[in-house]
C-alpha cells in the first residue's frame, strides 16, 4: 500500500515544479489523441499560475475560449463541442507556454469500471478480431491502478489509438461495446476510459461517507477481506481511479461486478445506487449507468450467495436512468467466475444503451431480458406474469421442459415445478405435490443455469416470488 500511495505523490511535486516555472499543466487524460463528447459542453481542466489569463483555442471553432486560473492555480474551462468528427487540434497559449493537443476527435465517450470481468482482456474473441482491431477512430484510455486515502486530482494514462496490439491491452467488453456503438450511430469516433481492478467489492469504489450514512452499510463496509491483490478500505480506489477523472464528460458508464460482494448481499442495493448517485454528483451529470448481472458459479461459500447478490442487482433497476443484462446463459465453465465470452454481454450492454440511451427504434424484447412482474394461483396452478415477453418464450438445449422452476406452499418447502404452459407474456406452473402452492423461484441458485427466454434469445431474470427469510442470511 506504501508503494502505491508514494506513486500517488509524484503529480504534486510535478505539479509544484511547474508552477515554480509558470506554466500551463494538464491531466494526462486531457492530451492528444483524446475524444470529447459531441453535441454539448466538454470539460478541459488544469493548473496554471494563480489568477493566470489565458486562451484555449479549438480548430472547430472561430473565437478562442477565455480562461483564468483560481487563486490556487486550478482551473476549468466548458468547451462547447459540434457533431462528431476530427481530427481537431486544441492550443492552449498562456505566458510561459503552449499547449498543442493533436488528433483529438469528437464522439461519444463511455466509461468502463468494475471488477476482473471488466478488466479482463486480450481473450480469444479479441485476438479473433485480427486486423479488424486497427480501427483510428476508437480511442483507449487505461486509467492506471493507484489508491489514495484523499481524493486527488491527477490519474495516470495515456490516451491511444485502438489497433491490433492496444486493444490486447483493453478490457474486452469495453472494445467489444464500442465497437458496437460505432457501427450503429454511423461510424462515429468512440472514446473509451477503462478504470477497473480485479476482485474489488463495490465499497472500494465509493468515499467513506456514503456508506456512512445508514447504519448496515457502514457496518458492511468493515468486513471487507483482507487480501494481498487490492486495497481493503473504502473510498481508495474511487479517491484515485474515479475521482480524479470527474471532470471528463462522458456520454454514460458501463459497469461489471459483483462478484465481490457476494458475502455481504444484503446491502449491496445500497451501497452499489449510493455509488452510482455519487459519481452522478462528482461528475455533474445524470449519465445512464448500465451493468452486467454476475454470471452464475458453484464455488460460493453459501448457497445462495450469488441469488441474493443477482436479486439485489435486480432491485438497482428502481434507481433512475440504470440498466441491466443477464448472462446466466453464458457460463462456458460453472466452476469459473470468468466466463469466456465477453462479445455477447458487450452487445448486450450496447443494444441497451443503443434503445434506451441513444434512442434507436428497438423492442423491448430485442434489448431487455423478461422480468418477473407478478403472480397469481388459479385451481393449484401459479400464473406468472412477465415483462418483456409479449412475443412469449422459447426453450434452447436438449430439455422438452423449462428447467430452474421450483414451487412452495405454505410450509416453505421447494419442489421441481413439473407442468408448464408457455404462453405470450406469462408461463404457468404447477405440481401434484404442492396443491395449494404460494410461492415460485427460479434460477435463484449459485449456479443455475436456465433453459428457457423470450422469443428474441435473451434469458429470463433470476426472481423469487417470497421474501421469506433464507437460514443464514439477513434478507433486506
Amino acid at each position: 500500500m506504501r508503494r502505491l500511495l508514494l506513486f500517488l505523490s509524484l503529480p504534486v511535486l510535478m505539479l509544484v515544479s511547474f508552477n515554480a516555472s509558470a506554466v500551463i499543466m494538464l491531466p494526462p487524460i486531457i492530451s492528444s489523441n483524446m475524444v470529447l463528447q459531441q453535441n454539448g459542453k466538454a470539460t478541459i481542466w488544469g493548473w496554471a499560475d494563480p489568477s493566470e489569463r489565458f486562451t484555449i483555442t479549438s480548430s472547430w471553432k472561430t473565437e478562442p475560449d477565455q480562461v483564468t486560473a483560481l487563486n490556487s492555480g486550478k482551473w476549468k474551462a466548458e468547451i462547447a463541442t459540434p457533431a462528431a468528427g476530427g481530427p481537431y487540434t486544441i492550443t492552449i497559449k498562456g505566458r510561459s507556454n503552449t499547449i498543442v493537443l493533436e488528433n483529438v476527435l469528437i464522439g461519444e465517450v463511455w466509461l468502463a469500471s468494475g471488477q476482473s470481468n471488466m478488466e479482463m482482456s486480450n481473450t480469444k474473441q479479441i485476438r479473433d478480431e485480427g486486423a479488424k482491431a486497427n480501427n483510428p477512430k476508437i480511442r483507449l484510455f487505461v486509467v492506471a491502478k493507484t489508491t489514495s486515502e484523499t481524493p486527488q486530482d491527477y490519474a495516470q494514462g495515456k490516451w491511444v489509438e485502438c489497433s491490433e496490439e492496444t486493444v490486447k491491452r483493453f478490457s474486452a467488453i469495453a472494445y467489444h461495446f464500442g465497437t458496437k456503438i460505432q457501427q450503429e450511430l454511423g461510424n462515429v469516433p468512440v472514446g473509451l476510459i477503462q478504470s477497473a481492478w480485479s476482485g474489488t467489492p463495490v465499497e472500494l469504489w465509493e468515499p467513506q461517507e456514503v456508506l456512512d450514512r445508514e447504519p448496515d452499510t457502514k457496518l458492511a463496509a468493515t468486513k471487507v477481506k483482507d487480501v494481498t491483490y487490492r486495497p481493503n478500505k473504502p473510498g481508495l480506489i474511487y479517491n484515485a481511479m474515479i475521482y480524479p477523472i470527474a471532470n471528463y464528460t462522458i456520454a454514460g458508464t458501463i459497469w461489471y461486478q459483483g462478484e465481490g460482494n457476494t458475502y455481504r448481499a444484503n446491502t449491496y442495493r445500497k451501497m452499489f445506487t449510493g455509488m452510482i448517485g455519487e459519481w452522478r454528483k462528482q461528475f455533474n451529470q445524470d449519465f445512464p449507468f448500465y451493468f452486467v448481472q454476475i454470471a452464475p458459479y458453484s464455488k460460493y461459500d453459501n448457497t445462495y450467495d450469488a441469488a441474493l447478490l443477482m436479486e439485489a442487482q435486480t432491485q438497482s433497476l428502481a434507481y433512475p436512468k440504470t440498466g441491466m443484462v443477464v448472462i446466466t446463459d453464458l457460463v462456458d465453465n460453472i466452476a469459473s467466475q470468468h466466463p469466456i465470452d465477453k462479445l455477447t454481454p458487450a452487445l448486450r450492454l450496447a443494444n441497451l444503451a443503443l434503445a434506451d440511451h441513444y434512442k434507436k427504434p428497438m423492442p423491448a424484447e430485442m434489448y431487455k431480458n423478461p422480468m418477473y412482474k407478478s403472480m397469481e394461483v388459479n385451481k393449484g396452478k401459479v400464473i406468472l406474469n412477465f415483462d418483456n415477453a409479449a412475443n412469449g418464450f422459447m426453450l434452447k438445449g436438449t430439455e422438452k421442459k423449462p428447467t430452474e422452476f421450483l414451487i412452495a406452499g405454505s410450509d416453505q418447502k421447494f419442489v421441481p415445478a413439473t407442468d408448464f404452459k408457455l404462453e405470450k407474456g406469462r408461463i404457468i406452473v404447477s405440481s401434484p405435490q404442492v396443491p395449494n402452492p404460494v410461492a415460485v423461484r427460479f434460477s435463484f441458485a449459485n449456479d443455475a443455469m436456465a433453459n428457457i427466454f423470450n422469443k428474441e434469445g435473451l434469458p429470463i431474470d433470476p426472481f423469487r416470488t417470497d421474501n421469506w427469510e433464507i437460514v443464514g442470511v439477513k434478507i433486506p
